[in-house]
Order: structure tokens, then C-alpha cells, then sequence
């Protein structure tokens, strides 16, 4: 589905990803994961299709993602820093999003909206930041994407909240296959969503593969490790070896 081999990508200098390789199965919930600085953001702008590779290779299913006009239709990503135009309100914003994605769920938009409580003539850039991601995932999930890429989901969202967009997100995966990569630093509730995880340090992926298996293999005779335990055994073993 997602495939990224040996990408690299730099910054006036800094290095942001150093032959960062990930793959990521149709119909997964994937977690990348590693600390502030590691590159999991330009990972997923490059996912996305914002950023181009330095050098490298990043494809779905098989067709090269940057400037590919196809993607737009079927990605959605909903980035920590959220924009919204400054005059809109959600009723504006939900006509701007069904005049670009043509697989728009009005009944599903309704649903979130009342679920979520949100007013449609209230501007936008007047919301608390997560009533903000509340409208973020509204709209997002009314596009019916086929790939979903979130930066730090649920942060700033209470658990009420929580639930109800992770049971959208959940049910899409079961009944339509939606691919979900997910970077957070929320590891305790990722543990609960993530089938898969990727773990990445000075953009480089230390350790990828099904989180049982992943559990299974840094837990051995040991009881088995929670994701934050996994994060922190893997961060300083192999994160070890991949200084020498």
C-alpha cells in the first residue's frame, strides 16, 4: 500500500530523514513513533504528498505520491497545526470540501456534527483548538478517504470525544479498509488502536512490524511489555547500534 525505501530528505543543513524505509499494509493502523526531532512529521509530509524526497523512493500502491494529482482524492491528513480559512465557518468549509472530494458523506458529516456538537455558523479560527481538531475530523472523515494520515490525533480531546472518532476511524478500517498511519506521542492509547508500529530515530526506522510480533520478540520470557515499555527497550538498544 504505502511503501518508502532509503528516503532522505534535508534541511538547510539538518538531515531530517537518513534512509528512512516503511511499509504500511492496506487495511492497517499503523504507529510511527519515535521522540521530538526524529522525523516522523516530515515522514508523514512526505506520505501526504507535501514534501519531495531528496532521494529515495515513497509510492501507493506502486505510483509515485508528490505532485500526483490522483492522491488528493483518495488521502486525507489532518496535521497537529491545524489551518482553516480565516473567514469560514464549518458550513463553508464542509461546500469548499464537496466541491473538491467527489466521494463526500453528507449523512455522515450530519452524524459527526451532531455528535460532536459542533455549530456550523460559528467561524472556525473562533474555536478552542480541540473543537478545532473536533471539526478537523468531521470533515475529514466525510471525504471517505482510503488513506488517513493523522499527526498527534487526539491531543486536546476529551474521552468522550476520543471515542466517538476513534469507533469512525475503527469502523472504516473493518468495512472499507481504510489504511491509517498515526504518529502520537500518546503510546498508552496508540498501544489500543495500532495493529502495526514503526519506530524511528534520527530518521532512520529502528524496528517495524505487527505490534504483537514486535511485543512478542523485546517482551521474550518477560511479561508482556506495554508500547511505552517496547518504545523505550527499543529506543536504547537498537538506537545504540545505529550510532556506531
Amino acid at each position: 500500500m504505502i511503501t518508502i525505501n532509503n528516503l532522505t530528505k534535508t534541511f538547510e543543513g539538518y538531515k531530517a530523514l537518513d534512509g528512512l524505509t516503511l511499509n504500511v499494509k492496506k487495511g492497517s493502523i499503523y504507529g510511527l513513533i519515535g521522540i521530538n526531532g526524529s522525523g516522523k512529521t516530515t515522514a508523514l509530509n512526505h506520505i501526504t504528498g507535501l514534501y519531495k524526497e531528496d532521494s529515495g523512493e515513497i509510492a501507493i500502491n506502486g505510483e509515485v505520491v508528490y505532485d500526483n494529482k490522483n492522491m488528493k482524492e483518495m488521502l486525507a491528513y489532518i496535521p497537529d497545526e491545524l489551518f482553516f480559512f480565516s473567514n469560514y465557518n464549518l458550513k463553508n468549509t464542509k461546500a469548499f470540501y464537496k466541491n473538491i472530494y467527489k466521494n463526500w458523506n453528507e449523512e455522515r458529516y450530519n452524524s459527526l456534527i451532531e455528535r460532536l456538537e459542533l455549530s456550523e455558523k460559528k467561524r472556525l479560527k473562533g474555536f478552542s483548538k480541540g473543537m478545532q481538531k473536533q471539526a478537523a475530523f468531521a470533515l475529514t472523515m466525510s471525504t471517505m478517504p482510503n488513506i488517513l494520515v493523522l499527526d498527534e490525533p487526539i491531543d486536546g480531546l476529551d474521552p468522550i470525544v476520543k471515542k466517538v472518532i476513534m469507533d469512525y476511524i475503527i469502523e472504516d478500517v473493518a468495512e472499507r479498509e481504510l489504511t491509517v498511519v498515526i504518529s502520537s506521542h500518546n503510546l498508552k492509547e496508540m498501544d489500543g488502536i495500532c495493529d502495526t508500529i514503526g519506530i524511528i530515530k534520527n530518521g532512520k526506522t529502528l524496528i517495524e512490524g505487527e505490534l504483537d510480533e514486535i511485543r512478542q520478540k523485546v517482551s521474550g520470557e518477560k511479561e508482556m511489555l506495554s508500547l511505552d515499555e517496547i518504545f523505550i527497550a527499543v529506543y536504547e538498544r537498537e538506537g545504540e547500534k545505529s550510532d556506531k
